[in-house]
């Protein structure tokens, strides 16, 4: 498993990319490795994807030398245990707020691989106010690899909408807000993560920020405007 191999460059203080197919495709997803991903997100929360889907794509992906990450629709052990079980690479929680239920994420992640956990990569989500007021104690957690600010969900726990109009960034109030929780993480000497467009990455890699969550859309829409520019001239 490459989860393993995630960790090892993040503690060595190197960045990664794990990158959102945006569809079912096992095919694409080991494309955007061999095109120079690190990590493909699987997001079972909001996407398609089956548990067979989740087999069959961590076996390409890892053929091509990346790693599967796999979101749950939830941090209920036993989704979480199959999950491990069909193969990902690791698993990224959404919406742990408490020191307590990072934990049990931990326990959930040795209970089903108590002989090698440790190949898995393990990614706590911070996606509420109370996740941020919670975070030093939940920083004292040992198992999690990489706390990571959802901005999306922060948005909308926030009272704003979960994204901006394309091209447009987010509100400051949010990127404050993310900006308190990666400062805080990294005072701990933990690993931080977080969504990011292009033309925010050299801000969170200042940052300190080692852990990025990037679509693939906004690389595909402005592809396809600049050519639909060029025909239309």
């Amino acid at each position: 498993m490459n989860g393993a191999k995630l960790r090892s460059r993040l503690l060595a203080g190197e960045a990664i990319t794990m990158y959102n197919t945006h569809h079912a495709s096992s095919g694409l997803a080991g494309r955007l490795i061999e095109l120079g991903a690190d990590s493909v997100f699987v997001d079972c929360e909001h996407g398609t994807w089956s548990f067979e889907d989740v087999r069959s794509t961590g076996q390409i992906v890892r053929s091509v030398g990346g790693a599967e990450i796999v979101r749950p629709h939830s941090h209920e052990r036993p989704l979480i245990i199959r999950y491990l079980n069909a193969g990902a690479d690791g698993i990224m929680v959404p919406m742990i707020d408490t020191a307590e239920q990072a934990r049990a994420v931990v326990d959930a992640v040795r209970y089903a691989l108590p002989s090698d956990y440790d190949k898995r990569l393990v990614v706590a989500m911070i996606e509420t106010m109370d996740a941020i007021d919670s975070l030093d104690e939940m920083l004292t957690v040992e198992g999690i690899d990489v706390f990571f600010i959802g901005p999306g969900d922060l948005s909308q726990n926030m009272g704003y909408p979960p994204a901006p109009p394309f091209g447009e960034p987010r509100p400051a109030a949010v990127m404050e807000k993310v900006a308190v929780a990666v400062d805080k993480i990294r005072a701990a000497g933990r690993v931080s993560g977080t969504l990011a467009t292009a033309e925010e990455l050299p801000h969170w890699l200042e940052k300190g920020v080692q852990f990025f969550y990037i679509h693939t859309d906004p690389f595909l829409r402005r592809g396809i405007a600049g050519i639909k520019q060029t025909l239309a001239r």
